[in-house]
Order: C-alpha cells, then sequence, then structure tokens
C-alpha cells in the first residue's frame, strides 16, 4: 500500500512592484487620522475654553471693576465668598434645582424615548410636536413662560381657584417649582432623543428571545430596556448635572433671584457679583468653583456608575 503525499499549492506571489509590508503592520492604525486632524479642533477648545478658564482663575486673585489695572490681593475674593450667607444659599439652591431635574426629567425622559423609538400611530407626528421646544432657546422659554404665568394677565390670573393670588413668583416654593418646571419643558426632550437612538440600537433578537420565555411587555422594560440603555442614562444625568449647575437665563429672565434672594443660584449670584455689582474678583472665584464643582460631580458620576469601564450594548448578540 502505498501513500500519495500531495504538497499544497504555492502561495501566490505579491504582485509586481506591490511594497512588502512589514512585520508588525497595524491596518486599523494605518488608516487611522494623525494628530494634524485634531489640530483646528484644539486650537478652538484651547482658544476659547483653556485660556478664558485660565483667566478667570488668576483674575480670581485680583480686585477688579472693570475699569483700570487689576489688583492681587491673595485669597481675599475667596474668604469673601466663604463667609458670605448669599452664597452658602445659593450653593443649596443649586444643588436643590438640580436634583430636581435630575429626579423628574430621567424618567420622564426615558419612558418618552422608549415610546418615540417604537412604531406607534401617530408616533412621528407626536414626537415632532413635542420636540418644539427643544428649538427655542432658553432666553425665549423663559420670556415665554413669563407672559404664560404673568399674575396679572396670565394664566393664573385666570385661573384663581387653582393658582390663588396668582403670584406665582412671591413665594420661594412656587418659585422654585416654576423654574423646575421650566426647566423640564425645554430639557426633556432634549434627553428623550438620547434615550429614543439607544432604545432603537437594541437587538431585537432579546425581545424575541424575553417573549419565547413568556416575559411581557412591562418584564422586557425592566429586564432588556433599562439595563440596555445604561451607558445613555448615565451620559444624559451627566449633562443634567452640569446644565443645572450653570443654570442662568432662566432665573435672570424669570425670578431674577427673587422673592428676595429665594431663587438666587450660584450662576446668578455670579452675575450679580460682577455685572452688577463690578467685583469681577469675587465673580470670578465663583464662577471657578461652579467649574470645579460640576467636574468633580461630573467624574463622580461616571466613577460611581462604571461609565468609564462601558461596553458595548450588543456585548454576546450574534
Amino acid at each position: 500500500m502505498t501513500t500519495q503525499i500531495t504538497s499544497a499549492p504555492p502561495a501566490a506571489a505579491a504582485p509586481k512592484g506591490a511594497r512588502r509590508r512589514p512585520e508588525g503592520f497595524d491596518a486599523a492604525r494605518a488608516t487611522r487620522p494623525g494628530l494634524l486632524w485634531a489640530l483646528p479642533a484644539t486650537l478652538f477648545f484651547a482658544l476659547f475654553a483653556i485660556v478664558p478658564l485660565i483667566m478667570v482663575a488668576v483674575l480670581s486673585f485680583m480686585s477688579w471693576n472693570g475699569l483700570g489695572s487689576p489688583e492681587f490681593v491673595g485669597l481675599d475674593n475667596w474668604n469673601r465668598i466663604v463667609d458670605d450667607p448669599v452664597m452658602i444659599k445659593s450653593i443649596w439652591l443649586t444643588l436643590l434645582l438640580t436634583a430636581l431635574g435630575v429626579v423628574i426629567q430621567t424618567p420622564l425622559s426615558i419612558v418618552l424615548g422608549v415610546w418615540a423609538a417604537g412604531h406607534q400611530r401617530n408616533r412621528a407626528v407626536l414626537s415632532a410636536i413635542y420636540f418644539v421646544p427643544l428649538l427655542l432657546s432658553a432666553t425665549a422659554v423663559s420670556v415665554l413662560w413669563r407672559a404664560l404665568l404673568d399674575p396679572n394677565f396670565g394664566i393664573p390670573a385666570r385661573m384663581t381657584w387653582l393658582f390663588g393670588d396668582g403670584n406665582l413668583f412671591g413665594e420661594q416654593a412656587s418659585a422654585i417649582g416654576v423654574l423646575a418646571f421650566v426647566s423640564t419643558w425645554q430639557f426633556t426632550p432634549f434627553h428623550t432623543l438620547i434615550h429614543q437612538g439607544a432604545a432603537r440600537a437594541i437587538p431585537p433578537v432579546l425581545y424575541q428571545a424575553a417573549a419565547i420565555d413568556g416575559a411581557g411587555r412591562y418584564r422586557q422594560f425592566w429586564h432588556i430596556t433599562l439595563p440596555q440603555l445604561r451607558n445613555s442614562v448615565v451620559t444624559s444625568m451627566i449633562l443634567m448635572i452640569v446644565g443645572g449647575l450653570t443654570t442662568f437665563e432662566t432665573v435672570l429672565i424669570l425670578t431674577q433671584g427673587g422673592p428676595g434672594a429665594d431663587t438666587t443660584i450660584s450662576a446668578y449670584y455670579m452675575y450679580q457679583k460682577a455685572f452688577k455689582g463690578f467685583d469681577f474678583g469675587a465673580g470670578s472665584a465663583i464662577a471657578l468653583c461652579l467649574v470645579v464643582a460640576a467636574t468633580v460631580v461630573s467624574l463622580i458620576v461616571v466613577r460611581v456608575s462604571g461609565y468609564d469601564r462601558m461596553r458595548s450594548s450588543m456585548e454576546g448578540v450574534s
């Protein structure tokens, strides 16, 4: 008995004139854009973000009224804002409004986003109407609701049986409620859009498998949809926190920090100090505090949620 040995066909020769790739060649790295592609965005960010931030940090140690030359005063501005009762109160009000925004907008935007990702009848028309506030600026929204809630000519004046004397801006609780409502009305569509895109990216095979196992719509929502929306929820919450800590136009137009200083949040107090009181040193110190607070809170949310170890929501799905 003889055994026939066949040799493998010779490998195809490289085309004439083709350059041989060196060992360890990474095709993905070869197609990756170089650093020059990031240069315009880097310069733009440095010019309009990093440089102004450094100037604000330097100015927080100066005394300057907008005229003449700034005078170095060391930690005097920081000591004044630490001992300022209005500043302490503004921090608590800022945290309160931020917490209200997260608590109200997060579940509302998740439900609306999941609904808008479906194929319900008239969904497109209703979604287009609902997203209208997203097209308006914060100033336009604030002016609109200031007119609608005017105690003399607005809705409260027509519905005294519900709003009492109609002056929703006359007490702290109702004024804070108005600020939270207006922010929710304007920004919930934005976060809804984030969750809508994430919900549409969920593989349908997960719902099909759950339906075969007998899971109903609500169990699918709690055990499939919500876990798959984890990354979008964290992203949305970070944007809500940063936006809440830096809210300004809404307070400026609706309440102007009133009644008294009951709605004077930190961003508005910075405006009062710098542009009304011409104390740009103290205003810069408050602004720097807001930047640091927003950064620290965002990093805490990222660390606690595990967002820095984010994995694909389609991992394990073939």
